[in-house]
């Protein structure tokens, strides 16, 4: 039977309830925003274009307490297209839904910084097409490696003062070392109070199991030279997926680290992540799953490590270095400032939650 059909331009209308690219653009929108975003959301907005995609779940990790809060707070800020969504495809099962910067958000984040938004190098189109690229596995991945550490720090024990320190995007660290190398990331990791704290630094090389493993081994040239032109002995940490993976990049690694002119000045570790505990809270690689890499123990024996505990298996590794040795100074701490195309790294660490005075039906 016939029935009547939908009008054309109905089926044109923007979703109910959320404002139009160019309405999201507009002096009177910012001013609404203004009263609605709290720190906590402009934080995510700063997380969301420094490391461009994050998950449902790597969002509730890094700053919300329950998945329903979570849930709630992102459906907000869709609405008022301080960020946009997508959900790719999955064979099996659905995909969680991924978060990238929008074209609110990006106004609210180039106005804190007093640039416009072209200045940050921002295209909402250029945003939305990580949906089809190849890498969003990889970057995804990345991403859920770091967060599950600031989860980690969110909700460890008072007693054990773990925090994740840094953490640097790829394309950060593309900035800083691309003419060497290019780490997936970079992140410092600190641990214990007053006298005893302790802490490490590292460079993130995330295996998808995609890459043959000769090329996995050949990436620690790249590192060898960042180490001689700095003077500098970061130690690179391999994630794989699996202990089988590990096994045979312990074997490619070791292959190449012994052929270095100066083997100590790469320290390499690696981890699985079939070693994660899916059974206790907050499973994270800062956990014993560490495996360094030594000429006497390329295969997989030995005791592995806490992140916290790696400098003990390289004896004659120097302490972190301050971090304007490795940045640009207007890009670290309380002084860093915005310039072009240059915005300081977020913070690792979300900050107080702040309650929302504003209701979430108004408009």
């Amino acid at each position: 039977m016939i029935t009547t059909t939908t009008r054309q331009h109905t089926l044109r209308g923007h979703l109910p309830g959320r404002h139009t690219a160019r309405a999201a653009g507009s002096v009177e929108h910012q001013a609404v925003l203004a009263a609605r975003l709290t720190v906590r959301d402009k934080w995510l907005l700063a997380l969301l274009h420094e490391h461009r995609v994050l998950t449902t779940n790597q969002i509730q990790d890094a700053a919300f307490p329950s998945d329903r809060s979570t849930r709630q707070r992102l459906r907000d800020l869709y609405l008022w297209r301080a960020v946009s969504r997508f959900q790719p495809f999955q064979q099996l099962g659905s995909a969680p839904m991924h978060y990238v910067l929008g074209p609110a958000g990006a106004a609210v984040l180039a106005a804190e910084h007093g640039l416009e938004v072209k200045e940050l190098g921002y295209r909402h189109d250029r945003a939305m097409g990580i949906a089809h690229n190849q890498r969003l596995t990889h970057t995804v991945g990345v991403n859920d490696f770091f967060t599950s550490l600031i989860a980690r720090t969110r909700y460890a024990p008072a007693a054990t003062a773990e925090t994740l320190v840094t953490w640097w995007s790829e394309s950060r660290c593309a900035r800083h070392f691309g003419d060497l190398t290019i780490p997936d990331g970079y992140g410092r990791w600190r641990a214990g109070r007053d006298k005893a704290v302790r802490e490490v630094e590292w460079f993130l090389e995330f295996d998808t199991g995609t890459e043959s493993l000769t090329k996995v081994g050949r990436k620690l040239h790249g590192y060898a030279r960042l180490a001689e032109a700095t003077g500098i002995a970061t130690p690179v940490l391999v994630w794989l997926p699996t202990t089988r993976r590990e096994a045979g990049a312990r074997s490619a690694l070791a292959r190449v680290h012994t052929d270095l002119d100066n083997p100590a000045a790469v320290p390499v570790a690696t981890a699985a992540a079939d070693l994660l505990n899916p059974t206790v809270p907050h499973p994270s690689p800062a956990g014993a799953v560490w495996l360094p890499l030594t000429s006497a123990r390329a295969d997989r024996a030995g005791p592995r490590y806490r992140l916290v505990d790696l400098p003990d298996a390289w004896p004659g590794l120097a302490p972190p270095a301050d971090p304007t040795s490795l940045a640009d100074e207007d890009e670290v701490g309380e002084a860093a400032v915005a310039s072009p195309y240059r915005l300081p790294p977020p913070s690792s660490i979300p900050p107080p939650a702040m309650p929302n005075r504003v209701a979430r039906g108004a408009t």
